[in-house]
């Protein structure tokens, strides 16, 4: 006697399926026309990164420099319990070579690379190995009147320093903005003193394009530590008042509403020059990493705000030789760079742990940095990667190849 055929719902099936990792998901490609159009809908890419999210599927890329090439590149590490953060694979940037860019998000699984010297700038998504150039800058750079000067100034420089990377919900649209810094000069001089402007402009994935927008009062001063981006809202510190008198202020831009706003820093979470403040995201909120400026035996103190009131929520106390924090990893995890490699500092069980991953072996020990992200099948209207701009190189320690 046939058994009778038992089917699950649709609904149920595409459910159960949205909760696999998305490395997972090409394998289900073929079964049939309706899967494979269904991994592709709002909905299942939406159910497929909460699921990630609620089971903290984080990524992490170290970006680093190649000792002897002096090529960028990025180690993924392992984030599997026991194996201690070990290299899995390697992942070089021939789009970006001889340059080091600069790495902004995540946002929904989505990382954006910029060159700050070249203008070359690209959205790229790891987990599908997605990656979209972006256009050129729509900045104009006409000669510059200088009244000080009672003459014409030309273009002597142009960098691309600071930059964001996030979601605008209103418009369903993934936007990049970033400072232009041009660099203006009286040709005719010998030594000719600098002139500078500090134009912004904002990229938008819907359109494709990039368009000029309103410079703020204050620009941002330094980097960021890891993402910059929190619920719709990029954040960056800057500085007001002369030396010795700074005080510490946070810019921030509105993706919605494309408008700037300024925020103090209390004064209790560390003031300039005593100490370094580092913004950062910390469990969807945005933090600061405070330690002194003075790095002999250095202090860490985590600094989180919710509605607006700041809350300290650990201390690392006196660590030799540690040079910088890093960002931080699964469950909390810390991230440290000292004088020889990278440490960690366990936050469940508050230890230090030395890691194998020999970034002594890297120049530009400054270029080293630490980026989270989810797994995401958020598309991007990009190409599949090509060796001509991404290449993957599996490590004889990693266990499997992603």
């Amino acid at each position: 006697m046939q058994r009778p055929r038992f089917e699950l719902p649709e609904a149920l099936v595409m459910e159960i399926l949205s909760k696999l990792p998305v490395k997972s998901l090409p394998r289900f490609n073929c079964v049939c026309k309706y899967w494979c159009s269904s991994f592709q809908t709002p909905h299942f890419i939406s159910n497929n990164y909460h699921n990630n999210l609620e089971n903290d599927i984080l990524n992490l890329l170290l970006s680093r420099c190649d000792g002897n090439t002096f090529q960028p590149y990025f180690s993924q590490l392992s984030t599997e319990k026991d194996q201690n953060y070990i290299v899995k694979q390697n992942i070089h940037l021939p789009f970006f070579k001889d340059d080091i860019p600069s790495v902004y998000g995540a946002c929904h699984g989505l990382l954006c690379l910029l060159d700050s010297s070249t203008d070359k700038a690209a959205i790229w998504n790891p987990s599908t190995r997605e990656f979209k150039i972006l256009p050129p800058s729509s900045i104009q750079r006409p000669p510059y009147f200088s009244p000080f000067e009672e003459t014409y100034l030309t273009l002597d420089n142009v960098s691309f320093d600071n930059a964001a990377f996030g979601f605008d919900s209103k418009n369903d649209d993934y936007k990049v903005i970033r400072f232009v810094d041009l660099t203006f000069v009286n040709s005719e001089e010998e030594h000719p003193h600098p002139h500078f402007m500090d134009p912004v402009e904002l990229y938008s994935l819907r359109s494709n394009s990039w368009k000029e927008i309103p410079s703020p009062d204050f620009t941002p001063t330094c980097t960021t530590l890891g993402n910059n981006y929190v619920d719709g809202i990029c954040y960056w510190k800057t500085e007001t008042g002369a030396y010795l008198d700074f005080r510490g202020l946070i810019l921030s831009f509105d993706m919605g509403n494309e408008k700037f706003s300024i925020l103090p820093i209390p004064e209790f979470v560390g003031s300039f020059p005593e100490y370094y403040v580092d913004l950062l995201v910390f469990n969807g909120s945005l933090g600061a990493i405070v330690y002194p400026s003075q790095r002999i035996d250095t202090s860490f103190d985590l600094w989180v705000t919710s509605e607006g009131v700041w809350t300290k929520q650990f201390n690392i106390k006196s660590i030799s030789g540690v040079v910088y924090p890093l960002g931080f990893g699964k469950n909390g995890d810390l991230f440290l760079r000292d004088t020889n490699d990278e440490v960690l500092f366990d936050a469940s069980t508050l230890e230090i742990k030395k890691l194998e991953i020999n970034t002594y072996l890297d120049h530009f020990w400054f270029a080293i940095s630490l980026h989270a992200y989810l797994e995401s099948l958020v598309r991007i209207n990009g190409i599949q990667e090509v060796e001509k701009y991404v290449i993957r190189q599996p490590t004889r320690n990693a266990s499997n190849e992603y």
